[in-house]
């Protein structure tokens, strides 16, 4: 039977990606030298909230003085031309950019109005309450069950192996895994396909209670109809947790987001709701983008 690409789009998610009229009356843009942020970074109530960060590389300058906020159970794509920096502004989220020698990050985080650049922050139950989900699948070596009990096991959320079971099952089914090996549990999880691997990472990321979810390009190792499925999972998910994702796909940041941050060499050029942003873009480096003319 012939499926068409349509097919496996997610059909739980009604955004969908346009291409900017170019036959419509010209329209005022600011000038692609103009380098400050247009749209509104702010938002009412928000999860996270970045104000002028700066990533250094060395004596390279990565990211220049972003402000962004993330609300409550929204998803915020990040889009831009490789380089751009929006994959290293991510790890700034979770301070996975310490990890990484050189690397240098100023400004102010406020995770629930708790700045995490502070020295006292320990980054590991950080690393829970902002988990991440990396471009490729990284399952440990261990059982399907292992995989997703490890977290939730070191963090003492639970204190017996029937506690362990309901968390492993509960997260296996919010990431739309359980069905698929709820007879397998104890074989390696580097067994199961590429796509169930992703959905297996991102239970053992919603075991450990996050309040953010970290996405680096989640589904650009997958087949088209496992990233329709990581969709999907990605439209339910924000129902509880906040979500920023990284993609290099448009058309996925327009299904899967409701606001959307384009970033050019390092700075922040545009952010505004998603369909604004592809029908309507403000910023003429993000009309060029968008419309093809480079990226």
């Amino acid at each position: 039977m012939n499926t068409s690409t349509s097919d496996l789009e997610p059909k739980s998610v009604q955004t969908s990606y346009v291409q900017p009229d170019r036959t419509a009356a010209p329209r005022a843009t600011v000038d692609r030298e103009v380098r400050r942020t247009v749209g509104d970074v702010r938002v009412a109530e928000p999860r996270i909230r970045c104000n002028d960060i700066n990533v250094y590389y060395g004596t390279a300058h990565a990211i220049k003085g972003v402000n962004l906020d993330v609300a409550r159970n929204e998803v915020v794509a990040m889009i831009g031309p490789s380089g751009c920096g929006k994959s290293t502004f991510l790890r700034c989220l979770n301070r996975m950019n310490d990890t990484i020698d050189g690397c240098r990050v100023t400004g102010e985080i406020l995770l629930d109005e708790r700045n995490i650049n502070t020295r006292e922050i320990d980054v590991v139950p950080l690393r829970a309450q902002v988990g991440m989900v990396f471009q490729k699948p990284n399952p440990f070596p261990k059982s399907i069950w292992e995989n997703v009990a490890f977290g939730p096991r070191i963090h003492g959320l639970a204190r017996t192996r029937a506690q362990l079971d309901e968390i492993v099952e509960s997260s296996l089914r919010r990431a739309g895994l359980w069905e698929e090996v709820k007879d397998r549990l104890e074989k390696p999880g580097t067994g199961l396909s590429g796509g169930q691997q992703q959905r297996l990472c991102i239970a053992r990321t919603i075991a450990v209670q996050p309040e953010v979810i970290l996405m680096d390009e989640p589904c650009s190792a997958l087949d088209p109809i496992s990233t329709a499925k990581i969709e999907e999972l990605i439209d339910e998910l924000r129902q509880q947790f906040s979500i920023c994702i990284v993609t290099h796909s448009m058309q996925q940041a327009a299904r899967v987001s409701q606001r959307t941050a384009y970033f050019h060499l390092g700075d922040l050029i545009e952010v505004g709701a998603t369909e604004q942003i592809f029908t309507n873009p403000q910023h003429k480096l993000t009309e060029d983008y968008i419309t093809g003319r480079f990226g």
